[in-house]
């Protein structure tokens, strides 16, 4: 039996990946600061850690005779454009620390096989209508936010590390995603969440405020696309950087309109101040893609599997506080 670990299992994504690896024999150890909120028992074994201390990086990395086979490393300081334009601070100190522990430790244990979590933050802005953006052109770098420069460090760190120790390092640039079992409220959920969340809290007609003038374009992965391709990707022979995401382009007003069609509400959009981002993502997916990996899940159908559990969580809130 195969041995993995998984940190960040206590995320969203984590979760999901803990339950796609047990479906496929392994035994596996979650690892987070905090246990998942609606799968908390996901995992064959969770340990509660704070992986910014190195001590804990080493005790997760930790198994009776011998090391793990697989070490997939999501953990990080994260959220939507909100939390990541508020706590730049947070997230270049927190996640830089997990991922400069935990490679080191990884790597002088001896783990075979790494997978560390990036994401298309590290692009630069890009215009709607511009050519695909391979990998390589990350850099000359110039990311929009700060945790797309804190991912970008990061790749390097693992990337030195294969050089010096020969650990498999695979590399995930992640595009937005969504599905079920996500964080849907409080200030770190991710566009589609937080307009699953808006519409189910409204009555058919209302109002639901976007920030920006709803024009920016980007692509959203469903989950279990996302935990399908860093499988993949994990034991391939890909080294370096690979984009990982559905090529469906739509605007932040699609995205709402998409969610209103798939709640059978009829809304109204108020543009509003607050963080955008960058205007515009388009990425090449052709790494990926030469795998045999690409992306099953549309955005309709992904949206009909994450509207229902949105409202039902709405639902159980609204009855809890009365």
């Amino acid at each position: 039996m195969k041995r993995a670990l998984v940190c960040g299992a206590g995320g969203f994504i984590g979760m999901h990946l803990v339950k796609k690896l047990r479906g496929l024999g392994y035994w596996v150890r979650g690892v987070d600061i905090k246990r998942h909120e609606w799968s908390p028992d996901g995992a064959d074994q969770f340990l509660q850690l704070d992986l910014r201390v190195e001590a804990n990086c080493g005790a997760a990395l930790t198994v009776e005779g011998g090391t793990f086979d697989e070490v997939y490393q999501l953990a990080a300081d994260m959220g939507g454009m909100g939390f990541i334009h508020s706590a730049e601070t947070e997230i270049m100190h927190n996640s830089a620390l997990i991922n400069i522990y935990m490679t080191d430790q990884a790597a002088r244990l001896g783990v075979p096989r790494y997978f560390f979590s990036s994401s298309v933050c590290v692009y630069r802005d890009m215009q709607p209508g511009e050519p695909e953006m391979t990998e390589a052109e990350a850099v000359p770098a110039h990311p929009d936010n700060e945790y797309g420069w804190e991912k970008l460090y990061s790749e390097r760190i693992a990337e030195a590390y294969e050089r010096r120790y020969g650990m498999q390092v695979r590399i995930a640039r992640f595009q937005n995603c969504y599905g079920p079992e996500g964080t849907w409220t409080g200030g770190r959920e991710k566009a589609p969440a937080a307009m699953c969340r808006k519409i189910a809290e409204i009555d058919d007609g209302g109002t639901i405020d976007v920030w920006g003038d709803g024009s920016a374009v980007r692509s959203y992965t469903y989950v279990s696309d996302m935990v399908d391709g860093i499988y993949a990707l994990t034991h391939s022979e890909l080294h370096g950087a690979v984009n990982i995401g559905c090529p469906q382009y739509v605007t932040v007003d699609e995205l709402a309109v998409a969610a209103a069609k798939v709640a059978g509400k009829r809304i109204a959009i108020r543009h509003v101040d607050g963080p955008v981002g960058v205007h515009s993502r388009n990425f090449s997916n052709a790494r990926i893609y030469s795998l045999g990996w690409t992306a099953q899940v549309d955005l309709e159908a992904g949206l009909a599997r994450t509207y229902p559990w949105i409202d039902a969580q709405v639902k159980a809130a609204r009855a809890a506080s009365r």
